[in-house]
């Protein structure tokens, strides 16, 4: 696969942007596969989602670590939901060669939809914990969703996980933005993990290219770390809506012009 340096260029200033995207509201692969599959038109799907997966496992892996230096995170909901995701993911990513490229764009408009009605709708959604929503049975479910459901579509087609799993722990559990974006950062590793484990036994990852894109994704995921940790809960959110918006706007017409 040959791409000349203006390519690896850009390709590495959208790795930044994706970390940073990814530290603080999730979504980072709306632009690092976009960017990939662009520049590597010819490259078999499976094989653009793995170096995907190597690339985000540095950016999420960072931002997870400078969020836990920062705040106090549920251990009971982070580490289940962690450990369920790494199979959930392994699961989805064993199913993604069978995956055409063609259905993912309408798949993520419509999950992107969703998430830009209810965040607009609820304008307290994340604002500040709930607590009152913290029961053991919304534990078990958001450890199922999250762990299972959502972890299960990273390792099958992946855009947006981290935005989901925000949107799961804000809803369920009554997280705030900034708690649920550090606890979604931990899960995201997991979920990356598990699917570049898939994707690395079957061959389907670029490992120079991988690296050097991870590099450049750690960069923009501590820099986005840091701003959400200092900002807090409103930037989160609008940083969120920001994103939905501009990533359906592309997708839309990606999809019908």
């Amino acid at each position: 696969m040959d791409a000349g340096f203006d390519v690896i260029a850009l390709l590495l200033v959208a790795a930044a942007a994706a970390g940073w995207v990814d530290a603080v509201v999730g979504g980072g692969g709306l632009l690092m596969l976009p960017a990939m599959l662009v520049a590597f038109p010819g490259t078999p799907v499976a094989q653009i989602l793995g170096t995907n997966k190597l690339t985000a496992i540095f950016g999420t892996s960072s931002a997870a670590f400078t969020y836990s230096r920062g705040l106090r995170l549920e251990p009971r909901i982070v580490w289940p939901t962690a450990g369920l995701a790494l199979v959930g993911s392994g699961g989805g990513a064993a199913l993604a060669a069978s995956i055409s490229s063609d259905v993912l764009r309408p798949v993520v408009m419509v999950v992107l939809a969703a998430v830009l009605i209810l965040v607009v709708a609820r304008p307290a959604l994340g604002a500040a914990a709930d607590p009152a929503l913290l029961t053991p049975n919304r534990v078990v479910a958001v450890v199922l969703l999250a762990g299972g459901g959502v972890a299960f579509y990273d390792g099958l087609i992946g855009p947006g996980t981290g935005t989901f799993l925000i949107i799961a722990l804000t809803t369920i559990i009554g997280l705030d933005f900034v708690t649920a974006s550090a606890s979604a950062k931990i899960i995201n590793t997991a979920t990356n993990l598990g699917a570049l484990a898939v994707f690395a036994w079957q061959g389907n990852v670029l490992w120079l290219l991988g690296l050097a894109l991870g590099a450049a994704n750690i960069v923009g995921a501590q820099v986005g770390a840091r701003m959400a940790l200092t900002r807090g809960a409103g930037f989160v959110r609008g940083v969120l809506v920001v994103v939905v918006v501009a990533l359906l706007a592309r997708l839309a017409w990606d999809q019908f012009a």
